[in-house]
This record gives structure tokens, sequence and C-alpha cells, in this order.
């Protein structure tokens, strides 16, 4: 079954949501020096697009996509903002299109993460680089735990998990997609409860 909302969008986000949220954009952070000018796309992004509105406001050219979208978010300059189904929408985007592409805490919601990933390859200009964070076996845990234990995390969205990303699970999958060993970084981030990967694209 397809998930009919987007993240943030039927209840307000609980502490531990907007916890987990800053550390990932800690992390995508580091590995951009400079934001102003470059085409981004920010796959699902959230109703809100918190970090997609940031990258604009920084003066990036931002494309927000998620199933759902708030309405304001029309009103941002330097944002465009795409609804679709992951990861059918991808398919009628522009080839080489953007030199950045950010995709948090999405993978683990698909039924078929190898498409969406050979998709974002196919969108990605070369050179560029493509972020990805996913929730790791480790983190399975926590996540359960806090939302079906202590109400801190939407059930829903863990309900919505098809699977799970160490090290070892989404490396094969980025090099499947078209990145070559050499430009890919893949490690364990946020205390081991996550997988974070670092993809450039056409990397000697």
């Amino acid at each position: 079954m397809s998930r009919s909302a987007a993240f943030g969008q039927e209840r307000p986000l609980t502490w531990v949501d907007r916890f987990g949220i800053w550390l990932s954009a800690r992390q995508v952070q580091r590995w951009i020096r400079e934001v102003r000018g470059l085409r981004v796309l920010d796959v699902g992004c959230g109703y809100r697009a918190s970090l997609a509105v940031h990258f604009a406001a920084l003066g990036a050219r931002v494309t927000a996509l998620d199933l759902a979208l708030a309405p304001d978010l029309a009103q941002v300059p330097g944002l465009v903002a795409v609804e679709g189904q992951l990861p059918n929408v991808l398919e009628g985007q522009p080839e080489a299109g953007w030199e950045l592409i950010v995709c948090l805490s999405v993978l683990e919601h698909l039924w078929d993460p190898e498409l969406a990933l050979r998709e974002m390859y196919r969108l990605l200009a070369p050179g560029g680089l493509l972020l990805v964070n996913v929730p790791s076996w480790r983190g399975r845990r926590w996540l359960e735990y806090s939302a079906f234990r202590l109400g801190l995390s939407p059930p829903e969205e863990m309900d919505d998990h098809k699977r799970y990303f160490d090290v070892k699970d989404l490396w094969p999958l980025l090099v499947g997609a078209g990145f070559l060993p050499s430009g890919v970084r893949c490690f364990r981030h946020k205390f081991g409860l996550n997988t974070f990967a670092a993809c450039r694209k056409g990397a000697p």
C-alpha cells in the first residue's frame, strides 16, 4: 500500500523528529562548501521542506519533491514545489538537471529503493553530489521503541518502513545505481542509528 501523506503533514513533529532532522542537516552541511547558485533537488523533503527552504534562502535553486507539500512553499523565492509519488515522480524530471541531490530518511519507505537510486543517478549532473541518509538495523530497535512504546515518534512512519540499511546493505545499491566505488563514501551516522552516504557522479 502506498502512503497517503508526507512526513509532518498530519501531525506536528516531536522533539525526537526535530533532533534527527537537525543531525541530518548538520551532516549534509559538512559536504557542501557553498550552495549559492547550486541546482538542488530535495527528494522526499517532507511536508514543510525545511532543508529545501533553508537552501533557497542561501541562494540555491531548489526543487522540493514529496507526496504532498505545504501550499505556502509556492511563495518561497528560488524554490519549486513538485508533488508526486516516489519513485515514479522522479521519472518525469530532467536528466542531469541537478548538481546536488539530497535524499534523507526516504529509501526505507520505498518498495523499490534501487529504482529510486538509479533515477537519482540519472538526474545528477556530471560531478554532482548525492547525499543519502537511512536508518540502520541498529537504529530499527530505537526507532520502534520510541514510536511504539514511548510515543516519541510517529508510529505510522515506523509501520511504513520496508527495510533498514547498514553500510553493507546501502553500498551495493549505490554502486548498482551507477556510482563508482571511488566516488562513494558510506559510513555509520547518528550514533550508529543511521547510515549516511556521499556519492560523487563520475568520480575518477
